[in-house]
This record gives structure tokens, sequence and C-alpha cells, in this order.
């Protein structure tokens, strides 16, 4: 569906706000719902600082090191630099806070378990903070009526990919190339739309080249593409049971990463091998979910960070055994932007009082309302300092 360049044609206006797995910065986006249409009033990505993303990570890499005192820090911290962006973002696209019916956040995920006995997921990022700070109300927590009703609580993009994406003449299938890797399969007829997380997108070679290049990303995947698949360790790695189970099912970085990976055996590997090696675990395990769960896909719509990324675009295509593989800018999104697309359009949803979840991807046993509102404080807005 096309992204429409007349306001006048689409409705209120709602920000997203998203820092994915990858956490490379916030994505946010002022974004207006037509009929199976989006305007996009104006976009920004907004990179965190050094100290804050090395304490995400060391919290989300030493989760039992992470007391209660830091995690609560990096909460404000997060809510702090979303609302720095939204203002930032109102400031470019020249609107009013008050024209923006509210904000959709994601927020950082900092654990992800809907597998254990007492099953959670957890986004940080107050929201309470943001429309404090932004005068904008905020809705957030879209995951936990989702796990509350017995679902993964993830993927939540896949309704937006059926709304947005959907063609009555081909089945296709939305790649979300973040971190984690996600998959919406869209039937050209019929109601029933799967989806689920395949596992590693960008998340292990982003790992291996920072430990080894000190580089916060494999630009277009040339360090990937200078090595040689090791195949006996793509092997290895695609016998974890995850690939193989079936949805719905989601997973994070507490499952696939360096630690994870180590134990197949990196160290007996040349480094680019490894590299090239993971990027096709990443392209291998999502063509293997396709066969399995969506044999019928007749195109891949790929958004996303790793949508930038070549090398592994040209791997997707080689073991779909030569599907088409595009952007979903061919279908009417700018790949950077359809994440937070999403929490606007689910922040619409909580407005209109409308489901945001699938059951049949999550696994939930009921629809759900998603997300809680936090209205904008009242008064003006104070000015921070320090």
């Amino acid at each position: 569906m096309p992204v429409t360049s007349r306001p006048e044609l689409a409705g209120p206006a709602y920000i997203g706000l998203i820092s994915g797995t990858s956490m490379d910065g916030i994505d946010a986006v002022i974004a207006r719902f037509g009929e199976r249409s989006v305007t996009l009033d104006a976009t920004l990505n907004a990179a965190y600082p050094d100290e804050l993303r090395d304490r995400l990570r060391a919290a989300i890499d030493a989760p039992d090191e992470a007391g209660i005192d830091e995690v609560g820090e990096l909460d404000t911290w997060v809510g702090e630099c979303f609302a720095e962006c939204t203002n930032e973002l109102l400031r470019r696209a020249g609107m009013q806070r008050s024209a923006v019916t509210a904000i959709g956040s994601h927020g950082q995920t900092l654990r992800h378990r809907p597998d254990c006995r007492h099953r959670f997921t957890m986004q940080i990022g107050n929201p309470a903070q943001i429309a404090a700070d932004t005068g904008i109300d905020t809705v957030a927590d879209f995951r936990r009526a989702d796990v509350a009703r017995g679902g993964e609580g993830a993927p939540l993009v896949s309704p937006l990919h059926r709304w947005l994406f959907h063609a009555p003449d081909e089945e296709r299938a939305v790649l979300n190339l973040g971190g984690i890797a996600n998959l919406t399969v869209l039937p050209a007829t019929g109601n029933s739309v799967a989806g689920f997380d395949t596992g590693p997108g960008n998340v292990l070679l982003d790992a291996w080249i920072r430990c080894r290049r000190n580089e916060a990303y494999d630009d277009d995947g040339r360090w990937a593409a200078s090595g040689t698949v090791d195949e006996a360790l793509l092997r290895r790695l695609l016998d974890d049971d995850y690939f193989e189970a079936p949805p719905p099912k989601s997973t994070g970085l507490e499952h696939f990463n360096l630690d994870w990976a180590r134990r197949f055996g990196l160290d007996q590997v040349p480094e680019a091998d490894v590299q090239a090696t993971f990027a096709a675990l990443t392209a291998a395990s999502v063509c293997n979910a396709l066969q399995s769960w969506a044999p019928g896909t007749g195109r891949i719509l790929v958004c996303g960070g790793g949508a930038r990324n070549s090398d592994l675009l040209a791997r997707l295509q080689t073991y779909s055994g030569g599907l088409p593989v595009e952007s979903t800018e061919s279908a009417g999104l700018h790949p950077d932007w359809v994440e937070a697309v999403a929490f606007a359009w689910l922040a619409m949803r909580y407005t209109l009082g409308q489901p945001g979840n699938l059951p049949g991807v999550t696994g939930a046993r009921s629809e759900a309302v998603l997300g809680a509102r936090y209205p904008a404080a009242a008064g003006p807005l104070e000015t921070r300092t320090g």
C-alpha cells in the first residue's frame, strides 16, 4: 500500500518510537493513517549516548549483575532520550505538540522471557517521563497484555504488516531484519496470518564485528562477503532446537548471543569466515522457516536495518531458491521506518479501543487492546537542566 503525500487524505497524527534489539538508536516517525495507507510527516533516527548504550548492553549481557538501581536509572534515562528525540522530531517537522493525538512508545527491550515459569517481557523507557517531557499523551507497555493472555508478546508488527502489505494476488512474507529476525506470512486470500521470530537477524553479525574489529556493524555486509561460509559450523548452529520449534514462538538476546555461538567452536574458524557463517545462519534460518511454515510464499519484503545489507539480501535470495527479495519500499514504506510506524499504529488502535495483537501470531488466548495510557503533565513544561 502506498505512502501518501497528501495529509488531507489521512487522519490524525501519531508518533511512533522504538529502539530495537540492535540498540543502534531510536527510530521516530510522525504518521497519519488513512484507508490502508500511511503518511509520514517526519522521520528521525537518534543515537543513544555512548555511555547509555554501553550500560544497556552490559545489563542485557549480564542480567544477574544489573541491580534494581541500575535498571531503574536506565528506565528513566531511556525515557528522557525518547522524549528528546520526540521534541527534535517535532521541531524538524515544524509541528506543535497539540497536533499529535498520542505517542506510541515501544521502549527498549531489556529482557524477554515468555518461556520461564512466571512469564514476562520487560521494556524500559519510562512512558510517564516521555509524556511529561513532551506534553503529549503516551501509550506504552504494549506487550504485557498479550503475555497475560498466554501469548509470546511478540511479534507485534504483524498486524501492521497485514494491514499495509497484504496483496490479494500474491502470498507474501514480510521479513523484519533487526537484531532478531521475524516473519509475517500474508496469504493472498483468507484471514489466516502467521508470524514468528525466526532467530538471529543482525545480532550475531553486530556482536562479532564489535568484538573483533571494534566496529558498530558490518557496513553493507562487506566483511561477511569477504569470508567463506564454514558449512560444518553452520550445520552445528542450525541444529539448535529453536529453529525446529513450531510457531508461535519468539526469542531474543537471552538465547542468541556470542556466548551461545561460542559453544559451537568459533575459535577454530577464521574471523571473516565466522562472519560469513553468521550471515548464512540468518538467511538459512529464515528460508528454512519459510519452507516449513509458508511454502507458498511468492515474494519476501524486507524491512529493518538488515534491508541495507546487500550481502545478506543476496544470501536470502540464494537460500530461498530465487524468490524475489525486495525492500518494503517497493510496497510503499521505507524499510527504516516500518517498526516505528507499527507503534504509531498501535497507539491509534489503543485510542480507538481496537485490538492490537493477532492471537494466531502470538499464541494469546484472545485479542486485546494493547498498551496503557500515560497522560501528559498538566501545565507548562519544565526545562530540563543538567
